[in-house]
């Protein structure tokens, strides 16, 4: 996909996000990313020479390889959503061979999938793509149903497999979060010291997030935090759903905020709200990477571009896509993975 092909993806939206200039954090304030990020800012840190080395793996594997930008193809809904739920639209998808060769056509960086995914096909992918094991999931079986991140496995059996890294998830806000904290800190502990880099999916969820017909999930105030919650916990690489709305600390009512932040360091453009989000990373020094999201048809290309040219520009390293490329045939959902990594291939794109 060319820039301009990008142009008419994004159609009436291209102006207002191509030309855009934010206001709030200055790009000179951010660390982006570049071909140099991991000995930029990873090599001053506390994290080994075994974590630093996979981490440059996962920099340098795929078509965004030596960019400083990676895109990942994540698949774990046969837990978090039912397999039967998930794949039904294109069964090849039950066998998790076909998960890591789309990962490889795709030009992925790497997979985040599974324990029993990779492990099965570990002494045949693991030295060809990065794995990243989720290492907790929400199980969907229980009635009535609930919603809490549960470990499926242990660090050790991730490096065992051959993992590149490590991924987790934190419900922030539910009445779980304190365990799913303190668990996922120590795994991610466990995953540094053993040589492996770890990725966090910062979520929110909490009944009363939602107020007069709004949801403050996608709140920029409310994901920011989570994603500061997450760097503090020493995750490399942070997931964030793009947000889409601002002032869920004020409708709702509770944590701590400053009006500044809905005015000086935001505003209700998509790239401003994302770059708090990025901020929130220590500047980005912990990468940003946004959620493509679940797949919405003919409109899946369009969503998919129009989100990866706000994290670029934002400030963020990437894109993690996986329901609309795996819902559709295998041949299309390589293509619409290419087609987000052009957007942080495309030179006349950048950070606004």
């Amino acid at each position: 996909m060319t820039y301009d092909d990008i142009v008419l993806t994004l159609g009436q939206d291209a102006d207002s996000l191509l030309l855009h200039e934010s206001k709030t954090f200055g790009k000179e304030q951010l660390h982006l990313p570049g071909p140099d990020f991991v000995d930029r800012i990873f090599a001053q840190t506390n994290r080994s020479p075994q974590v630093l080395r996979n981490m440059q793996q996962l920099f340098d594997h795929g078509r965004l390889a030596g960019t400083g930008y990676i895109s990942i193809l994540p698949i774990d809904q046969g837990i978090e959503h039912t397999a039967g739920a998930s794949f039904a639209p294109n069964p090849i998808y039950f066998d998790p061979e076909n998960i890591l060769k789309l990962a490889l056509e795709g030009g992925c960086n790497g997979v985040a999938t599974t324990f029993g995914n990779l492990a099965m096909m570990s002494r045949k992918y693991a030295h060809k793509i990065p794995f990243i094991v989720k290492i907790n999931h929400n199980e969907l079986l229980t009635y009535p149903s609930k919603y809490n991140q549960i470990m499926f496995g242990s660090v050790d059996e991730a490096w065992n497999l051959g993992a590149a890294a490590v991924g987790a998830t934190i419900y922030f806000g539910s009445e779980e979060s304190s365990r799913q904290i303190i668990e996922v800190a120590e795994a991610f502990e466990r995953a540094h010291q053993l040589g492996m880099a770890t990725i966090l999916w910062c979520y929110t969820r909490n009944s009363a997030f939602k107020k007069d017909g709004k949801d403050y999930h996608v709140a920029a105030d409310l994901t920011g935090q989570a994603n500061h919650l997450g760097v503090t916990i020493q995750a490399d690489i942070i997931k964030q759903k793009l947000p889409e709305t601002n002032g869920g600390f004020t409708a709702i009512n509770f944590s701590k905020s400053d009006k500044r932040m809905y005015t000086e360091l935001s505003t209700d453009h998509p790239i401003d709200l994302c770059r708090y989000q990025v901020a929130n990373c220590y500047m980005g020094r912990a990468g940003l990477i946004n959620s493509g999201g679940e797949s919405q048809g003919e409109s899946d290309l369009q969503q998919s571009v129009r989100t990866a040219v706000i994290n670029k520009r934002a400030g963020g390293t990437g894109l993690i896509l996986g329901r609309r490329a795996f819902q559709r045939p295998f041949e299309e959902g390589v293509e619409l993975l290419h087609a987000v990594q052009d957007v942080y291939l495309a030179k006349e794109i950048t950070v606004a």
